[in-house]
């Protein structure tokens, strides 16, 4: 796919979802069902996955099954798709490990269902998602890049990332933790006070991103600094795990008291840390709305299936246009959202990083909050068309729906996605009004 408006999928790529395919076929899904695994997958899968008698986290055996898979993909090949070839990747000038190329797998893969190759509930995936690792390659230092990347890779170190807090979420320039200079030993540092909420992953963390204001007033976004906290400093407290909607839970609520650092934990520019925090952003929101449209997608694909299959009175399902409407339409949704992310995906591949948030920050925006609510209201029509079935968890559709529900409020909530697009539409905050762009575009 290029920008000559060629809208199919290219040749090697296609390549790859096969492979991809056969290897799943082959590796995971005898792995799924042994040892009676598929109780993580099918009516079981809540209970299963969720030790209930210590906090909600998930019980180790499921962890230990998810590693085990990701081993295998590694292995094969797969799992670093989308890092430098430095770090065993294949991300390259041909195209292998691009925006378009992850957007595409993130939607094949989420189409086929509830697996162990491609589980949304934890952002385990057969083709990884290495926002950690993005955001070291991109703002550490030598050091930090041998101690996190590569301990990363080796399945040493574990990163969880703290910037939402218990008073402040999208208002993130408005943090209360604080960092100040302090020298302890002759050696130049910070301590930090404050508390993070929804830092995810913290029960099995060796890092933690910790994110500070250390210059600056509140709402300035200059002044915020990323802080690497080793997860034993002490200080550093996971006081309590939030259970969701959808369990088990990893979200901490983490206190932060008089934690010190040396200087050298800051990562990236000091006072920048929005910038390394807004490192993968693009690229995330652009994955998350494959994946919610391929789980759209499935829903829609197995309403279709059901309601051809299922006959009340003698007549499928099918037959009735109070069915049919509706899938239509989200069918329809799906269609124009494939084009609209892949458009997006090609288009954010063709310019720098830097350039993203200012060309196409909207389109990106537009992808997620979309693909998001999409995906939760085909879910709920599968459920409808499904009837008492569909309620049931014999069927997937509620964990679909309960799981990518927190889409509309992570990665950014669709409030805020949808003030961005106003941003570009209306020309508010110094942005172009999109009806410019459009009447230069038209004279193109």
């Amino acid at each position: 796919m290029s920008n000559s408006m060629n809208f199919s999928v290219p040749p090697d790529l296609q390549k790859y979802l096969r492979d991809l395919d056969a290897f799943i076929e082959d590796k995971i899904v005898p792995l799924q069902n042994r040892d009676d695994n598929n109780r993580f997958f099918d009516h079981r899968r809540e209970h299963a996955r969720t030790d209930w008698d210590n906090g909600g986290l998930p019980r180790p055996e499921w962890e230990q099954l998810l590693s085990e898979s990701r081993k295998l993909a590694d292995e094969a090949g797969f799992f670093r798709l989308n890092l430098p070839r430095q770090y065993g990747g294949q991300n390259s000038e041909d195209g292998r490990g691009s925006n378009l190329w992850m957007a595409v797998i993130r939607e094949h893969l989420a189409s086929k269902g509830l697996g162990l190759f491609n589980d949304l509930q934890n952002e385990h995936s057969m083709v990884g998602n290495f926002p950690d690792v993005v955001m070291v390659m991109n703002y550490g230092n030598e050091q930090q890049k041998e101690e996190l990347i590569g301990g990363r890779l080796k399945g040493k170190v574990r990163i969880t990332f703290g910037l939402t807090e218990p008073g402040h979420g999208s208002d993130a320039t408005h943090m209360e933790t604080k960092g100040i200079p302090e020298k302890r030993n002759g050696v130049d540092g910070w301590l930090l006070n404050g508390a993070k909420r929804w830092q995810t992953g913290m029960h099995h963390a060796s890092h933690c991103f910790i994110f500070a204001r250390t210059a600056g007033k509140d709402g300035q976004a200059a002044g915020i600094s990323c802080f690497v906290v080793p997860r034993e400093t002490p200080g550093l407290v996971a006081e309590s795990y939030e259970w969701t909607l959808n369990m088990p839970t990893d979200h901490a609520t983490v206190s932060i008291k008089n934690v010190w650092v040396p200087s050298s934990a800051v990562l990236g520019p000091i006072h920048n840390g929005l910038g390394v925090a807004q490192a993968f952003v693009h690229e995330n929101r652009i994955r998350q709305a494959a994946s919610s449209l391929g789980a759209a997608v499935y829903c829609v694909k197995e309403s279709v299936e059901y309601a051809n299959r299922r006959a009340p009175f003698g007549t499928p399902l099918s037959h009735n246009q109070g069915i049919q409407f509706p899938l239509v339409e989200l069918a329809t949704q799906c269609e124009m959202l494939r084009l609209l992310i892949r458009k997006t995906a090609v288009e954010m591949d063709s310019m720098p990083h830097v350039e993203v948030e200012k060309r196409i920050g909207d389109k990106v925006s537009m992808c997620n909050y979309w693909a998001n609510r999409l995906c939760c209201e085909a879910a709920d029509r599968a459920i409808q068309v499904h009837g008492g079935n569909g309620y049931s968890r014999h069927w997937p559709f509620e964990h679909i729906w309960r799981h990518h529900r927190r889409y509309r409020i992570t990665e950014g909530s669709e409030e805020i996605q949808m003030r961005k697009v106003a941003a570009y539409l209306f020309g508010f905050g110094g942005r172009k009004s999109l009806t410019d762009a459009t009447v230069k575009d038209a004279k193109l």
